[in-house]
């Protein structure tokens, strides 16, 4: 299901017209993340020799989704750095800390979306702005869509999952401690994982 931009198919011989699906014109609207049936969690290797796997339990977002046309198709997600969990109190407690986060200076992690493209079938790829430290780069999110549902008590749903890998050092996160069998405690590369469930706001009262 193209929910968000599908590549140009133009050629200079020829302009195809994309037919809008009704089905995906139907979901276009304003959506909020549900937290309660989401997660947004990290891996990160330590020692050289296993992952810690954690994730983040505050946090809010809203998708706006146009069906119609795709490319307007949007997210924004805003997460409290404080409620980092790694299963670990101390571990948690230095993640936070000035060595990792500074929670207390920059609590929180953004990403905003600049644009979005199908890469085939119901995957996709969004890219947007990431911030973490007052720190923003790019960052690219490969997505998988889903689909749709109305729950039991009448919410109208739409599904996602997928991940990215970052070098946290380029958001500023550079605590680390050398091994003496050599190698460093904790890996530069960071996979993120994402598993949303966002649903549909009521319509505006006219």
């Amino acid at each position: 299901m193209a929910l968000f931009n599908r590549k140009n198919t133009t050629t200079p011989a020829a302009t195809t017209t994309l037919a809008v699906d009704p089905t995906l014109a139907a979901l276009t609207g304003d959506y909020t993340i549900d937290p309660a049936h989401s997660s947004i969690g990290f891996t990160v290797r330590h020692a050289m020799v296993t992952n810690v796997r954690g994730n983040f339990a505050d946090y809010e977002g809203t998708l706006t989704l146009d069906g119609s046309d795709p490319s307007r198709s949007a997210a924004a997600i805003d997460v409290k750095i404080a409620s980092i969990d790694t299963g670990i109190a101390d571990r948690d407690g230095h993640l936070r800390s000035g060595d990792f986060f500074d929670a207390e200076q920059f609590p929180l992690m953004t990403f905003r979306s600049t644009s979005a493209e199908q890469l085939g079938g119901d995957n996709y790829r969004i890219v947007g702005d990431l911030t973490i430290k007052d720190v923003t780069k790019p960052l690219a999110i490969d997505l998988e869509f889903n689909g749709s549902a109305t729950d039991v008590y009448g919410n109208e749903r739409v599904g996602f999952e997928g991940s990215a890998e970052i070098l946290r050092s380029a958001w500023g996160l550079t605590w680390n401690a050398a091994l003496e069998t050599g190698g460093v405690m904790v890996s530069d590369k960071v996979k993120l994982t994402f598993d949303i469930s966002a649903i549909r706001n009521a319509a505006p009262q006219v």
